[in-house]
């Protein structure tokens, strides 16, 4: 690595750290009065049902060709 990437470098490194440090200064979530929803509304679960369809429709058409 030449000491012009180095340079380069530096600054964009320097950056990303200072973006990094100031996401752990965040105010947490205000606790709601009202009772929390069910944990599982059912998509979760189509939703896992569709991708798993889909891979198989993915290895069935991987396989014919």
């Amino acid at each position: 690595m030449t000491s012009s990437m180095k340079l380069f470098a530096l600054p964009i490194i320097s950056f990303l750290l200072l973006a990094l440090s100031q996401l752990g200064c965040g105010q947490a979530i205000a606790p709601s009065p009202v009772a929390e929803a069910p944990s599982s509304d059912g998509n979760t679960v189509d939703q896992g049902i569709a991708y798993v369809l889909m891979l198989v429709a993915l290895a069935i058409t991987y396989l014919i060709h």
